[in-house]
C-alpha cells in the first residue's frame, strides 16, 4: 500500500526530537507499506529578516529532503500569515501544498493527514484531489485547542466529517469528534506504542549513578514541554507546599520551554531543571525516578505516561484526555484533577511514598510497541481502501 502522509509533526534536521511518536509509528508503519512523508514547514515572505520576531526560523534552513528511519521525507514550505492567518490556514496550507501532490497522481492509494488543523483539513480536500481515500490521525491538543478558537472550529467542523476514516488516540478523544459530527463508524482508536527495547525496567541506583543524581532518597520527575498548559507551574507550587514535610523528596524537569524562565522564580529547594535531553537518555531518568508526574491541563495519549509505565514507574497525572485509559488501577499509579494544586500536593505526598514491584507496573501497564501500533493504523487505511 502507498501512503502520503501529511503533517507538520515530524522531526527536522534542525529539531531531530520533535514529534518521536509520529517518527517511530510512521517507520514501524514504513516496513510493510510504502510510506512518504510530507514533513511541512510553515513559510512566510521576509520570514528570515524578522529576526527574533519571527515565530517560525526553521524553514530557509532545512534541506528539501531527508531520509529520517528509513523514510523519504520531503519538507515543503506552506504559506502562514503570523497571528491573523489561522482563520484561513486550512485552505493556505493546501494551495501551498497542491503543486507537490498533484505530482502524486496514480502513485498512492491513501493519504493519512496527522493534526487536525490544518494539515488533517487540508489532507482531507488534497486526497479528494488525487481520487484517493483520507484518514486523519487525530492527537488531542490539536482538538481541544482548536475548538476554543472560531476559525479553526468551523473548519474542522465542516471538514472531518468527510475524512473516509478518523485515527484517534484515546476513547475520550473519539467521543469528542463524534460529537463534531463525524459518523462513529469512522472512528478507530489506535494506541500510541513504545520502544521496548529503550524502555524497560532496570536498575534505578545504575540509573541514578549513571547520571550523576543521589543514590538515595525519592525522585518524581516530569518530562515534557515546560508550557503552562502542562501544569509545570503547579506541580512547582505542589512541591513547594510540601517540601519542608518530605524531605527526602526530589522534583526534575526534563525538558525545555517559555514556562522555565517562571519555574526558575522562587524555586524550591531540591528542585532540578535538567534541561532538554536527548532521548535515548530518557529511558534513564525513567529509571531513575520513584513517580512519573504529568500534571497537564489537556492531553492525548501522552506517551510520557506510556514509557513511564513500561519502565516499572508509577505514574501521577491529570485525568484529562487520554490518560484515564492508561492509568487504570491504583496498582500504576493515580489521578487528580487538572488546574488544582492542593489536590496536586496531597497526592504527590502520599504517591512518593508507596511501594512497589517495576515489573508488576510494566506487566500491568503494558499497552503494545510500535509494530502493533503501526499494524492497527495499516489495517485502518487497507479498511478504507476496502470500502
Amino acid at each position: 500500500m502507498r501512503v502520503l502522509i501529511i503533517t507538520n509533526l515530524f522531526p527536522n534536521a534542525a529539531h531531530p526530537r520533535v514529534a518521536s511518536f509520529n517518527r517511530q509509528q510512521f517507520a514501524a508503519l514504513g516496513k510493510t507499506c510504502e510510506v512518504e512523508v510530507l514533513a511541512t514547514q510553515p513559510w512566510y515572505p521576509a520570514q528570515r529578516f524578522l529576526g527574533r520576531f519571527a515565530t517560525h526560523k526553521v524553514a530557509s534552513a532545512l534541506p528539501r529532503e531527508e531520509c529520517i528511519d528509513g523514510l523519504h521525507v520531503r519538507h515543503p514550505r506552506t504559506l502562514h500569515i503570523p497571528k491573523f492567518g489561522i482563520p484561513i490556514a486550512a485552505p493556505l496550507f493546501a494551495a501551498s501544498l497542491l503543486p507537490v501532490v498533484a505530482r502524486y497522481r496514480s502513485k498512492v492509494d491513501v493519504v493519512l493527514g496527522s493534526w487536525a488543523h490544518p494539515d488533517g483539513c487540508a489532507a482531507i480536500a488534497l486526497a479528494k484531489l488525487l481520487g484517493v481515500p483520507s484518514v486523519v490521525k487525530l492527537h488531542g491538543t490539536d482538538i481541544n485547542t482548536g475548538l476554543q478558537l472560531p476559525g479553526p472550529s468551523r473548519v474542522m467542523k465542516a471538514m472531518l466529517p468527510k475524512a473516509d476514516a478518523i485515527v484517534s488516540v484515546s476513547s475520550e478523544l473519539s467521543r469528542q469528534v463524534a460529537d463534531l459530527g463525524v459518523d462513529p463508524k469512522r472512528i478507530h482508536l489506535v494506541m500510541n506504542g513504545v520502544d521496548s527495547t529503550l524502555f524497560h525496567p532496570q536498575s534505578r541506583i545504575e540509573a541514578r549513578r549513571t547520571l550523576g543524581l543521589p543514590t538515595s532518597g525519592k525522585l518524581a520527575l516530569c518530562v515534557g514541554n515546560l508550557i503552562e498548559t502542562k501544569g509545570v507551574l503547579d506541580l512547582r507550587d505542589a512541591f513547594a507546599s510540601i517540601v519542608g514535610s518530605t524531605p527526602d523528596l526530589h522534583l526534575a524537569f526534563v525538558g525545555d520551554g517559555n514556562a522555565r524562565a517562571a519555574l526558575e522564580t522562587n524555586m524550591p529547594p531540591r528542585m532540578t531543571l535538567a534541561g532538554s535531553q536527548p532521548f535515548d537518555t530518557i529511558p534513564l531518568w525513567m529509571a531513575a525516578c520513584d513517580l512519573l508526574v504529568l500534571p497537564s491541563w489537556n492531553e492525548g495519549t501522552p506517551n510520557a505516561v506510556l514509557e513511564a509505565l513500561a519502565c516499572g514507574r508509577r505514574v501521577l497525572a491529570s485525568a484529562v484526555g487520554g490518560v484515564p485509559d492508561l492509568i487504570t488501577s491504583n496498582a500504576i499509579g493515580a489521578l487528580v484533577p487538572a488546574k488544582n494544586t492542593e489536590a496536586l500536593a496531597r497526592a504527590l505526598q502520599r504517591e512518593s511514598r508507596v511501594g512497589y514491584s517495576p515489573e508488576a507496573v510494566a506487566k500491568a501497564g503494558a499497552r503494545g510497541d510500535w509494530q502493533k501500533s503501526a499494524a492497527d493504523l495499516e489495517a485502518v487505511l487497507t479498511s478504507v481502501l476496502h470500502s
